[in-house]
């Protein structure tokens, strides 16, 4: 069994894998193993690169008042 270094949250996707490069239309990978495949597609040659990973927005703060930070 393979040691993960993906979180739980994300799962194995040909959209970040090392050996693919998206497509110009955005909807497709061109793998250099596989061939054509879609964003959430994956195979047994998926070799996670970080950096093509686009992690999660995070939440707003709110908004707030000057009163809210007054003693």
């Amino acid at each position: 069994m393979r040691k993960s270094v993906l979180n739980k949250e994300t799962a194995p996707a040909c959209g970040i894998c090392a050996h693919g490069i998206l497509s110009p239309d955005g909807e497709t990978v061109l793998c250099v193993k596989t061939g054509i495949r879609q964003l959430d597609s994956n195979c047994r040659s998926f070799k996670y690169d970080p950096l093509k990973r686009v992690p999660p927005r995070r939440k707003s703060m709110g908004s707030f008042t000057k009163e809210d930070f007054e003693l």
